[in-house]
């Protein structure tokens, strides 16, 4: 934070000029500058090594469980237990979606486990191209059929295990962490509140809750350290959650389930956008932990 300002500042100031010995001192300025960025890094990183931690503790048990409901849900496709697949189904999505700030990291593996079809179209690619629990929701509950789709169940078990073996490689930061909280909000503002997620099952606001419960937690985390600089943002984030899931617990079930988001009225869905864009600017200020 402060060090961009800098920056702005010795830009402004005429530092970097046309020249070579100009050019010798801009990349001396530049190499401060970095330098004073990576200490500023590392000193943050540290004073926040029990919150990093502690999110690098939740994200891995929520990958350990979705792993063991992806086996328990490829088993159910491979049986041929239709009823089974589709009851499994948005349960054991929920621990991704809760930890796909880490998730998304590996970008080859997250399409593969989470890609819709319009998002490989959006880039060029064919339905051939197609895999993860998409292709089978579409099996599922446009084919209502779970035959054809066994290969396509072992690679996305294949893919869910080793997602969970490479999380452990990751280096969790707090700038991922308030990024990803932001990144969980604006998956539900683009394609949870539009149906387009789910857009076969319409369980969307199972990905939904779990969106976010997913940047809920990282709040939770980071709370005492953002009360310490503005305690008026953490009972602001706290009201804005806890509107957002008193809104999403009308459509609950009393088995614990969601009902279909083609029940959804057209105010329905207002009213969750509307709590879900109030909370995107306070979250958005979590940052200020970080200056």
């Amino acid at each position: 934070m402060k060090t961009k300002s800098l920056f702005a500042i010795l830009i402004a100031g005429g530092v970097l000029m046309t020249g070579c010995n100009n050019s010798e001192d801009a990349k001396q300025v530049d190499s401060t500058v970095s330098t004073e960025k990576t200490t500023n890094n590392e000193t943050t990183n540290a004073n926040l090594q029990k919150e990093i931690d502690a999110y690098k503790v939740f994200a891995l048990d929520q990958l350990d469980q979705f792993t063991i409901e992806t086996e328990k849900f490829v088993q159910a496709v491979k049986a041929g237990d239709l009823e089974k697949a589709k009851e499994i189904y948005p349960h054991a999505r929920m621990y991704f979606e809760r930890s796909e700030p880490i998730a998304e990291s590996f970008g080859d593996l997250d399409p593969r486990i989470d890609a819709r079809l319009a998002d490989l179209e959006a880039e060029g690619q064919g339905e051939e191209s197609w895999t993860g629990y998409h292709k089978i929701e579409y099996g599922l509950w446009e084919e209502n059929t779970t035959k054809g789709y066994e290969a396509i169940a072992d690679q996305l078990l294949a893919d869910s295990k080793e997602l969970r073996a490479r999380v452990e490689t990751v280096d969790v930061t707090p700038e991922l962490m308030m990024t990803g909280a932001i990144d969980l909000l604006n998956e539900v503002s683009t394609s949870k509140i539009t149906g387009e997620e789910e857009i076969y099952s319409h369980t969307d606001l199972y990905d939904f809750k779990a969106n976010i419960e997913g940047a809920e937690k990282i709040f939770t985390i980071l709370e005492e350290q953002i009360s310490n600089k503005d305690p008026e943002l953490v009972k602001n984030l706290s009201d804005k959650f806890k509107t957002v899931n008193d809104l999403l617990a009308k459509f609950e079930t009393n088995d614990g389930n969601f009902v279909s988001y083609s029940q959804l009225t057209k105010e329905d869905t207002k009213q969750l956008a509307i709590a879900v864009n109030q909370l995107g600017e306070p979250l958005s200020q979590m940052g200020i932990i970080l200056e």
